[in-house]
């Protein structure tokens, strides 16, 4: 009997081992490592900085506490705000958290048992970032408790149950990620179910900061009571080991869903030249699928998005921002669409670099669906003119800073892509296919021209500001062919590293 289970122990270790050994290999050899290093260091500083920030946060605070309420508890302060915190957590992890997968296709057909694979999954996602960041505040706060006469065991029962609180918001995030996918507007459950609990706590109609200080004041009392956040935390890893395992087969992907599709022609296309067959193909891809189509809804919220700021009195005398609101609301689907050029193609890019076309000819397309985009946004805008005047301008300048400039610094960007994406995904705040470029992006796009504009506002005059932004982009426009051209070359030297990495499904 001895025996079996010491071999029954290393057969687990061994598959255990197999998994890891694939992770590694898999991790090391994908197109991440083909960016430039110096976008991995700069990854690696950001970590780095919340992790520090984290750890400042929980040596200092009760001190600050103390110091800012003598006759208060520095714990029960803390408590007091763990409901905003862990709503925080839930949010935050639906935007840029993922369920870490491997590639368990191939295993299916191996003599791999599927719970096997559906367990290493979620104990990986148990390793995530997320849930280790909160430790390098509870655990100095912690010690800081115990090193002025708070009970030991009873601090160290209340840092645990943050903890195990947090690797339930790990699993509770992919439960509301799999109800939420369903939708077209997927991030709307999530916005609804945060708005909810927030405004139910703020106008006191159910004080959830209460119940949660409660709830962990209790543990904090009776360390037993750690039992309960470890039962739901068993129950959410349950939950989502069965959701799971009943998705994983090999035949699963292979089913396909019916629908009509009206198809249409798009003449009116035509007129843009040899560059017509490639916007036909991206306005099709655009509706037929299901993650560009629901992109298409943050259009009006990029229209709508001035209202949030020329309305208020408080930004009337502040119009240097006006220029950064006129790059956004005209440039919303240049920057929501362009950020993942070429990876929209990323299903058929290999196919598409075979054939016998121009990749000048491909680029342009997309820079006419992004320029003809920013001009139909500019027209949307105009009745901003209501605001004043000012506005209006301040939207033109940006308008022709956006088909000048961020047209084509969107483009050479994109040569920079390296992950694939899966079209049916949900749209709006779906991160994969997202690395350091789309990041970074946002500094040229929109922090560049902000500095531009608010530098000319502070030395000269509003005026003076959007005609500066107007000229940059009528400069980009004068040298539109040569900023192709080197674009282009850029695409060429990259297109087989962008084949290879769009064949990868991780």
């Amino acid at each position: 009997m001895l025996i079996l289970l010491i071999e029954k122990t290393n057969s687990i270790q061994m598959k255990l081992k197999h998994f890891i050994n694939l992770e590694w290999k898999q991790y090391f050899r994908s197109a991440y490592w083909q960016k430039s290093m110096a976008l991995n260091v700069l990854l690696v500083f950001v970590a780095l900085y919340f992790v520090v920030t984290f750890l400042a946060l929980g040596i200092a605070l009760y001190p600050i506490l103390k110091d800012t309420f003598p006759d208060q508890d520095p714990l029960n302060i803390v408590n007091s705000y763990l409901f905003y915190w862990f709503l925080a957590d839930v949010i935050m992890r639906f935007f840029f958290q993922k369920l870490p997968v491997m590639s368990v296709k191939p295993l299916l057909t191996l003599p791999v048992k599927r719970s096997k694979v559906v367990n290493y999954v979620l104990a990986k996602s148990c390793f995530s970032f997320f849930n280790f960041l909160p430790l390098f505040a509870i655990i100095p706060f912690g010690t800081m408790l115990i090193g002025n006469g708070y009970p030991a065991v009873s601090v160290v029962s209340w840092m645990v149950s943050i903890f195990i609180i947090t690797l339930g918001m790990n699993f509770l995030n992919f439960i509301i990620e799999n109800f939420s996918s369903e939708t077209e507007l997927s991030f709307l459950p999530i916005i609804a179910l945060g708005g909810s609990l927030f405004a139910l706590n703020y106008f006191n109609i159910v004080s959830f900061t209460n119940l949660v200080s409660g709830a962990i004041s209790s543990i904090y009392d009776t360390p037993l009571l750690l039992v309960v956040p470890l039962l739901l935390l068993v129950v959410l890893y349950v939950l989502n080991y069965s959701k799971l395992k009943a998705k994983l087969y090999l035949d699963s992907s292979l089913k396909t869903k019916v629908q009509e599709v009206n198809a249409s022609n798009l003449e009116w296309t035509r007129k843009f030249g040899d560059a017509a067959p490639f916007m036909q193909l991206d306005l099709k891809l655009i509706w037929r699928n299901k993650r560009p189509r629901s992109s298409i809804f943050i259009l009006l919220i990029g229209l709508l998005y001035g209202l949030f700021f020329y309305p208020n009195p408080v930004y009337q005398d502040q119009s240097w921002m006006f220029a950064f609101i006129g790059i956004f609301v005209t440039g919303i689907f240049l920057i929501n669409f362009g950020q993942f050029i070429p990876a929209w193609d990323s299903g058929y890019y290999k196919m598409l670099m075979s054939q016998n076309i121009p990749y000048k000819q491909y680029l342009k397309s997309k820079f006419t669906l992004m320029a003809v985009s920013v001009v139909i946004m500019f027209i949307l805008s105009i009745p901003y003119v209501y605001f004043g005047w000012n506005i209006l301008l301040a939207h033109l300048a940006a308008a022709i800073y956006n088909i000048g400039i961020n047209t084509h610094v969107i483009l050479y960007a994109g040569s920079f892509n390296r992950k694939k994406i899966d079209l049916n995904q949900r749209a709006a705040f779906n991160y994969q296919g997202t690395g350091a470029v789309q990041w970074l992006l946002g500094i040229p796009l929109m922090f560049l021209p902000l500095a531009i504009f608010g530098g000319a506002y502070a030395l000269f005059s509003f005026e003076i500001g959007c005609l500066v932004l107007a000229v940059l982009g009528l400069v980009g426009v004068v040298f539109h062919q040569k900023l192709m051209t080197i674009i282009t070359t850029k695409y060429l030297d990259s297109k087989y590293k962008m084949i290879q990495a769009f064949g990868q499904d991780n």
